[in-house]
């Protein structure tokens, strides 16, 4: 089966990685887990923005209806501080919202700290794209997505990108194959391909 091309969006939202007061991990660790698992062609077009609100739905906007992208990651800005509001801008161009996602993500995170519950992560749906607002952290990034294992190599936590790719499947995006060894995708077998 010849597999189709997706468009990824990968935005991390700093104040100061975007000022240069550091370099931005949000970023490549997105990119490189996302390279390790998907196995369908990508094409990434990555942003690093400030914490404002109004550039933030800007971009997602951009990254949606211009860009047309299937997946869209942003990284950074989800906690209960004043100039952290990638979750409100997300929420203001929002079609739906896939609370799911973000109560999975605490679940995981609880398991290192206990602030993890003052996280604001969430997922949206706009049109045909899912947004997902991830942890900043390039640890935590890995951890929500990937999930966690035992020690031996049992999974005690499902990350959440083992329900990206049927998502994407039921909002009309590409049909997206992931590498087992990483993330082992959940579809019902009726939504399943040769």
């Amino acid at each position: 089966m010849e597999q189709e091309n997706v468009r990824i969006g990968l935005v991390s939202i700093s104040d100061r990685a975007s000022a240069g007061v550091y370099t931005d991990e949000g970023l490549p660790a997105l990119r490189t887990w996302l390279e390790l698992v998907v196995t369908n062609p990508v094409k990434f077009i990555e942003k690093l923005i400030p914490d404002e609100k109004s550039q933030i739905e800007s971009d997602l906007i951009e990254l949606v209806d211009h860009h047309k992208c299937d997946l869209v990651l942003t990284t950074g800005g989800t906690g209960p501080s004043p100039r952290d509001v990638t979750p409100d801008a997300t929420l203001a161009i929002a079609d739906k919202t896939m609370p799911g996602f973000g109560e999975q993500m605490r679940q995981i995170s609880l398991n290192f700290v206990p602030t993890a519950i003052l996280s604001r992560q969430i997922a949206v749906v706009r049109k045909k794209t899912l947004i997902i607002n991830l942890p900043g952290q390039p640890r935590a990034i890995k951890e929500t997505l990937e999930g966690l294992k035992n020690k031996d190599g049992k999974t005690t936590a499902h990350g959440i990108f083992a329900a990206v790719p049927y998502c994407i499947d039921l909002i009309g995006g590409p049909y997206i194959v992931c590498n087992d060894d990483v993330c082992n995708a959940f579809r019902p077998k009726s939504a399943k391909r040769p």
